[in-house]
């Protein structure tokens, strides 16, 4: 909210000196850097990990930037992008960005990185998903025990891909079982441990935060359909007044020093990255 100010507070001092004020539409959650180059990226995790501030801080030393980030879901943060709130979407919910890019809206779609999903779950694993061939088998042997689940059920990436899943493995879920969140993905994974119930998170996010879920343990992983890439969108040219910033900070993700810092962090903190860069991403990104 004090970012959102100060850039009122702007576009007020502009509009009386006769000048084009700049405007973002989305409350900030945080802000990195004091340049006069504003631009405006809207995602979850690796907001909410830190990776994106350091990804930030690198990029608004040497071309005088700010950066303000929304934390939102893939499917708020490309709601956003297209109603021009926000310059930048960073994603993993590859068909949505598909559409976005054939129907105009959005261009640059460039893979950053990936990290996977694990299916985490109290220790005794009441549905015995260890014994899993698939995702999808897991999610049957969850539903034909009725065990706890909890679903994040806000639209965001992880959602998307809980639901394609369960789609796989013929069902709709629903019962008292069955629990959804509206909340993120660190959030939803406390509750998770408070109960304790199964839940789908990411990798990334249990690096960071398994010494906390004493409740739970990994699992099912493995399957491909877990695999999770990331990339970027941005606003077409002239849609917005940060547009050629966001181009040029998408370009420093992909870039050999963006791809250094997304590979190795994590690894200082928990003793593991937690994302994989982009040329490892390439093998699942379909």
């Amino acid at each position: 909210m004090r970012f959102r100010k100060w850039i009122q507070a702007i576009a007020m001092f502009l509009f009386f000196m006769g000048l084009p004020a700049i405007i973002m539409a989305a409350d900030c959650t945080e802000t990195y850097g004091d340049g006069s180059n504003l631009f405006s990226l809207a995602t979850g995790s690796p907001g909410e990990l830190g990776l994106l501030k350091v990804l930030a801080e690198t990029f608004n030393e040497k071309n005088k930037t700010t950066l303000c980030w929304v934390k939102a879901g893939s499917g708020e943060s490309l709601a956003l992008l297209k109603a021009k709130e926000v310059d930048i979407a960073l994603v993993h919910a590859p068909a949505a960005e598909k559409a976005a890019i054939q129907e105009g809206w959005a261009i640059k779609r460039t893979l950053i990185g990936s990290n996977e999903f694990y299916i985490v779950g109290p220790e005794n694993d009441p549905a015995g998903i260890k014994e899993a061939k698939s995702a999808a088998e897991a999610y049957q042997k969850i539903a034909a025990a009725q065990a706890n689940f909890l679903s994040r059920g806000d639209n965001s990436g992880t959602h998307k891909k809980e639901m394609s899943i369960w789609k796989a493995a013929g069902m709709e879920p629903s019962g008292d079982w069955y629990i959804v969140t509206k909340d993120f993905m660190m959030a939803t994974m406390k509750k998770a441990n408070d109960l304790p119930g199964y839940f789908m998170t990411d990798s990334s996010t249990w690096v960071a935060a398994k010494k906390e879920m004493s409740n739970l343990q990994i699992l099912f992983r493995g399957d491909p359909v877990l695999i999770n890439t990331y990339h970027g969108l941005c606003q077409p040219a002239g849609a917005t007044a940060g547009q050629v910033w966001a181009e040029k900070f998408i370009d420093f993700l992909a870039s050999a020093e963006g791809q250094g810092i997304i590979g190795d962090y994590g690894k200082s903190l928990y003793g593991e990255g937690l994302y994989n860069d982009a040329e490892y991403a390439k093998q699942y990104d379909h």
